[in-house]
């Protein structure tokens, strides 16, 4: 018999209305938590399911209630930082903004708000909270010393091919995560050391990023920073269909992966949260995605679910090659 593959489904639970070009920064609602429930069924077989979790969510009182009685049923209660509506707050900060780069904040202000979102989290989960995504995959060197010497274990903030993103400002729209393993590997830093669980992510041809290596330096940068739109497959369900994420999974496990990690937001399994969610068919087929796609999984092979904070004893991280990148502490 082969060898199990492990499988981690991190879930992003947060306000809904983005991926509409506005993040709103105050009072942000949180109605889609009460669609958590349709997690049941995937829980019945195996499933254990993380909830990343924003301060949003954990102050919510009827939100609070359902995320309760899942951690009860077995889900992992994570931490989710989305800075631009996780207090302190500045006075003058309007109800939304169109763009909400992290590289924006100092790493002062960006320990204070993680801080107050830990504090929300440990006040809330009955067990520790070790695990971690940064919102919009936004996540540089800043953030892992103060993940560990915050408790954080794992983090899951890293999307591989994704690469950086230049605004006209010339502040880093979205940091460089290009180079970054597909599997886990550790970060350490001056506090300790994290595991890094990256998303499942996967060239669509062999040799695809690599070739991103040849052109000039202009061009290169252009390809790389789109290069998650036409050239690579991601453990993304609402991004892909079934073929393509059966092909993301061949391609990893091909490349000798022993984990595959995906994700969605809670905001996707409730109708008009999200623009590409708009009624209740678009919700339900995301949700049978996802069914059938780890249906076809297990036919192949041997599979265990893990919570993110299960992987250190799980699952070996390998060693990470020296690339650069903003994948890793330097």
């Amino acid at each position: 018999m082969s060898d199990p593959l492990f499988v981690v489904v991190g879930i992003d639970v947060e306000e809904e209305g983005l991926f509409g070009g506005r993040y709103a920064c105050r009072r942000p609602s949180v109605r889609n938590t009460a669609r958590l429930s349709l997690l049941r069924p995937l829980m019945e077989r195996g499933v254990r399911p993380t909830l990343f979790c924003a301060y949003s969510a954990l102050v919510d009182e009827p939100s609070r209630e359902i995320l309760a009685a899942l951690q009860a049923d077995g889900a992992e209660i994570g931490a989710h930082l989305h800075h631009w509506n996780t207090p302190p707050l500045e006075p003058d900060t309007p109800d939304s903004l169109g763009s909400v780069p992290a590289a924006a904040l100092s790493p002062s202000q960006l320990d204070a708000k993680l801080r107050v979102l830990l504090d929300a989290a440990h006040a809330f989960s009955a067990d520790p909270v070790v695990s971690f995504r940064m919102g919009r995959w936004d996540a540089g060197p800043d953030l892992w010393p103060l993940l560990a010497r915050a408790g954080i274990r794992v983090d899951a903030s890293v999307r591989p091919l994704h690469g950086k993103r230049v605004g006209p400002d010339g502040l880093a729209v979205r940091p460089d995560h290009f180079n970054a393993p597909f599997h886990p590997y550790t970060i350490a830093t001056p506090f300790g050391s994290l595991l890094e669980v990256p998303l499942s992510v996967a060239p669509l041809l062999p040799g695809l990023a690599a070739a991103t290596r040849l052109p000039p330096p202009a061009l290169r940068r252009s390809l790389r920073a789109g290069f998650h739109q036409w050239g690579a497959l991601a453990l993304l369900p609402v991004e892909h269909p079934l073929a393509l994420m059966r092909l993301a999974a061949q391609n990893l496990c091909l490349r000798g992966a022993r984990l595959l990690s995906l994700t969605w937001h809670s905001s996707e399994m409730m109708p008009g949260g999200t623009p590409h969610i708009p009624d209740e068919a678009a919700a339900r087929r995301l949700l049978d995605k996802i069914s059938r796609w780890l249906d076809w999984l297990e036919s192949r092979r041997p599979v265990v679910y893990l919570s993110m904070r299960d992987v250190p004893e799980r699952c070996a991280p390998r060693p990470a090659p020296p690339l650069e990148g903003d994948w890793t502490w330097r």
